[in-house]
């Protein structure tokens, strides 16, 4: 019965991953301060119970499964898949060099540093308020197996708030690299599945924080403000890449 409600949410899980409606750390310390002002979207403004589905309600079938998933992923998890859920939990803005190349780096595109280092300081509040306003306790709260290889975070489960990051940061860079757009939203997937492996998250909080992340860059690409830094970035990487090799740019 266990494994027939693993593999549902797993398919459920793969069905809805589809859904269409981040040198520099990530802002995911719960001990953070909150943001003064937003760069380009107020992402604490968004009326949670419409931009994504709740949860699943705690004791029900779907949560049953939900932390069935968790608890098979902990018991299967090799040193390997260890390693990666702690590199994913410290995230860094250029992650997506495994992607794009490793000539993607701070040093090499201050523009496109300063840019996604704002877009990302703009996620703190939105995340902040939607854990809240949703209030799951963590897989480790709700069940004492679940053991996890990475840090007890204090906020709630859902949203993931890493999940949100990094697929809003593979948002953004798709508007810059079209071509590159399924590989940036599988690498951001894999990275988003490192929270699951570490005991911290259900995947449907991945779910949610995905969903998440596809109405915000929606609202980044209303912004005229965004517009304008992205298109900065757009030149200073095309200007950069005609130099590198490990991107086959092209005009």
């Amino acid at each position: 019965m266990k494994q027939n409600l693993s593999a549902g949410v797993l398919w459920l899980a793969a069905l809805l991953m589809g859904f269409s409606p981040i040198g520099l750390a990530r802002t995911f310390d719960d001990d953070a301060e909150q943001v003064s002002e937003f760069h380009f979207v107020q992402t604490d403004a968004f009326d949670f119970a419409k931009v994504m589905p709740a949860p699943p309600a705690p004791g029900s079938l779907a949560d049953q499964a939900d932390l069935n998933v968790v608890l098979q992923v902990q018991a299967w998890r090799t040193p390997e898949q260890v390693a990666w859920a702690k590199r994913t939990n410290i995230g860094d803005l250029f992650d997506f060099a495994d992607i794009l190349g490793e000539w993607f780096t701070e040093e090499e595109l201050p523009v496109t540093a300063a840019l996604l280092e704002d877009v990302d300081s703009d996620l703190y509040e939105g995340i902040r308020a939607s854990k809240d306003f949703f209030a799951r306790p963590r897989p480790f709260i709700a069940d004492a197996r679940v053991q996890p290889c990475l840090k007890r975070f204090k906020t709630a489960s859902y949203p993931s708030g890493h999940t949100v990051s990094f697929f809003v940061e593979a948002g953004v860079l798709a508007e810059i690299f079209p071509d590159k757009r399924a590989e940036l939203f599988e690498f951001a997937q894999s990275m988003a599945w490192g929270r699951v492996i570490g005991g911290v998250h259900y995947p449907t909080d991945l779910i949610g924080g995905r969903i998440f992340a596809a109405a915000i860059v929606e609202e980044l690409k209303k912004s005229a403000v965004f517009r304008a830094e992205l298109e900065k970035s757009r030149v200073e990487i095309m200007a950069m890449v005609k130099t590198k090799s490990g991107y086959p740019w092209s005009d």
